[in-house]
Formats: C-alpha cells, sequence, structure tokens
C-alpha cells in the first residue's frame, strides 16, 4: 500500500482527496493536517466520513509527516506550499500540488500575479499536471503543479483544435460559471448565502489569476503567443462549472471534421467524454466525478465554433485530477480511485 499524507484535509479541496483517497485501493491515508483543525478526528469536521476515517488532524510537522507518507499532496493557500515542498521533496516523497505554486514555468509572471516565489528552483522541475496534455511529463515528475478548475474546463476543449491549427489563437473569448465551492471553505461575505442564493454575477472581470495560468499553457500548446478574453462567474450551485468557448476558425471546418478532431486526441484519456451531435453538456451528468464533458457547435453565419465543458469543480478541477496525477506518477492504472460512475438524476 501507498502511504498517502494531505496536507490541508480540511478545506474543500482537501476533503474531496480525503474522500476519493479513502476508496483508492492502492493506498492508504496515513496523515492528515490541519492548522484550525489539528487534534480533531477528521469525521468530526466531515460527519458524513463518519466510520471511513479514524484519523485525527495535526499540525503539519515535517520530520513526523515524511516519516508517515510516500507521497503527499498539499491543499493549502498559495505561498505555503513553496515552503514546505522542497524539504518533501529532498526527502524523496513526490508531491501533487493543489495552489497556483509550481504551475507556471515563468516565475516572474507567477510573482506578478501572486507573490515572490522562495522556490524557483524546483518550478524548472515542476509539471504542469492537465493529465490529458502532459501525461508523459508526469509519469516522471515527482512535482506536480495540479491545473486550477478554470484553466481545466477551458484548456481541455481548446486543446486539440489549437494542434490541429482549426482556430484562430487571436479570436478566443470565454466565459466560465463555477459553483460557491470554487471559493474554497473561508468564510466570506461574497460568498454568504444571502448573498449568492437567487444571483448570478461576473467577477475579477479580465483579472482572475487563472487568466495569465490559461495564456501560457494555452501558448505552449501553439508554440506562439496565445492571449484570451475570459470572463468568470459566480452560479448558486455549491459545486460544478460550465465554461462556454468561442472562437472563428480558420477555415470551413465540417462539425464532422472537428468532433473527429476531439475524439482522436482524446482516443485514450477515459475521462474526457465528447458528446453526441446536438449534444450540450450538463453541470448534473459529472457532479461527484472526474469526467469533463464536451460539446460544441458551428455558427456558420459568422465561421466561428462554439465549445461547452462541464466538469466538477472540486473533482476533475482539483482533487480528482491530483489523483490521476498521482496514478500516472506511480504508475498505476489511470482510472484507479476514479471510476465511480455518475449519478443519473
Amino acid at each position: 500500500m501507498i502511504r498517502v499524507g494531505i496536507v490541508g484535509a480540511t478545506g474543500y479541496a482537501g476533503a474531496e482527496l480525503v474522500r476519493i483517497l479513502s476508496g483508492h485501493p492502492d493506498v492508504e491515508l496515513t496523515v492528515l493536517t490541519s492548522r484550525q483543525y489539528a487534534g480533531v478526528p477528521f469525521e468530526e469536521i466531515y460527519p458524513a466520513m463518519s466510520g471511513i476515517i479514524g484519523l485525527v488532524c495535526e499540525e503539519y510537522e515535517q520530520d513526523s509527516f515524511c516519516d508517515k507518507v510516500d507521497f503527499a499532496f498539499t491543499a493549502v493557500p498559495h505561498k505555503i506550499p513553496m515552503k514546505l515542498i522542497p524539504g518533501l521533496i529532498d526527502r524523496g516523497i513526490k508531491v501533487v500540488d493543489l495552489s497556483a505554486d509550481f504551475r507556471f514555468n515563468d516565475v516572474l509572471k507567477y510573482e506578478e500575479h501572486y507573490q515572490p516565489h522562495t522556490a524557483k528552483d524546483l518550478v524548472d522541475k515542476s509539471v504542469y499536471g492537465l493529465c490529458e496534455v502532459y501525461h508523459k511529463k508526469v509519469k516522471n515528475a515527482s512535482l506536480v503543479g495540479n491545473p486550477g478548475c478554470y484553466p481545466t474546463s477551458l484548456i481541455l476543449p481548446l486543446a486539440p483544435l489549437i494542434k490541429s491549427g482549426i482556430i484562430d489563437t487571436n479570436t478566443i473569448i470565454s466565459d466560465s460559471k463555477s459553483g460557491v465551492s470554487g471559493a474554497g471553505r473561508s468564510v466570506s461575505l461574497t460568498t454568504h448565502f444571502c448573498e449568492v442564493n437567487e444571483s448570478f454575477k461576473a467577477y475579477k472581470v479580465a483579472e482572475h489569476r487563472h487568466n495569465p495560468e490559461m495564456e501560457e499553457v494555452l501558448s505552449d500548446i501553439a508554440e506562439r503567443q496565445v492571449l484570451i478574453t475570459f470572463v468568470p462567474h459566480l452560479i448558486p450551485i455549491s459545486r460544478g462549472m460550465l465554461t462556454t468557448v468561442y472562437a472563428t476558425l480558420n477555415n470551413d471546418s465540417s462539425p464532422d471534421e472537428i468532433r473527429s478532431c476531439l475524439t482522436s486526441f482524446y482516443k485514450e484519456s477515459p475521462f474526457v467524454r465528447i458528446c453526441p451531435e446536438n449534444i450540450m453538456p450538463n453541470i448534473s451528468s459529472v457532479r461527484g466525478t472526474n469526467y469533463c464533458d464536451i460539446g460544441f457547435t458551428i455558427d456558420k453565419r459568422v465561421n466561428r465554433i462554439i465549445l461547452v465543458s462541464v466538469i466538477d469543480n472540486l473533482v476533475k478541477g482539483a482533487a480528482g485530477q491530483a489523483v490521476q496525477n498521482m496514478n500516472i506518477m506511480l504508475g498505476l492504472k489511470e482510472t484507479k480511485g476514479l471510476d465511480n460512475v455518475p449519478f443519473p438524476i
């Protein structure tokens, strides 16, 4: 069994890691850390896990943590992982980091949108963990920066079309709608029930921190600079994300050619599902799963493709993708611990 520890197990992403890994056939959860809930049994924080997880949360202490784990997830806010991860890597422990600290190849770009980076030497060694695009790199990595939820939902539908030259990368516009859990578990006025219920709003328009992350990855895929217009929205649901992407086609590509491009690119990707013709994906179809469903249509009047993707922001957008990365890094079957059947209703 692989001994796994989670740093920051009581946030929403951390709790999803606990939920998923508790059913992983090759994993034994050995350490759950939490600054706020040190000394408290995990099942008291999340009663749904009563009788399933018997661990008590503890303060993070490097030597004690490292002695108990073979693999680690860091599910804590930006800036904290860059302080902890060098010590884990030095002890030979592989890590998937769910913050933004190791997502960027360009440290200056990270520092422009977050804060000064204190582990710059590891940035060059980390791999961006979008499994379906960087599978080979993930397989050989010791440190993976798990992608953000918005980038996952946007890059997956775009990557095949950019690779094949089907779309004009100068015309990409996207809007995304996220459930409230994307804001994390900490209390804030903007995610208060009375502020969110029966509401629907755009926020951080053209200045969301995920924007530069998406542009860096899309530019890498295109092998030239790609800039996009991105507008995130908050919708009154707990979990789930729907992204709509608009782009001009370079040629008169037919729906069959687009579908062939998508299905060919993802033929060995078990968690990407291309919707049938004339069907658009629904958030409810991926709830609690690691799937990304993608649908599209072509607006022939303006020669523009409209792509729609859905994910569960806490699973494929966070914890599920992190476990998928772990499986790849450890040479396990990619779907282990993640092959639960979606809810039909």
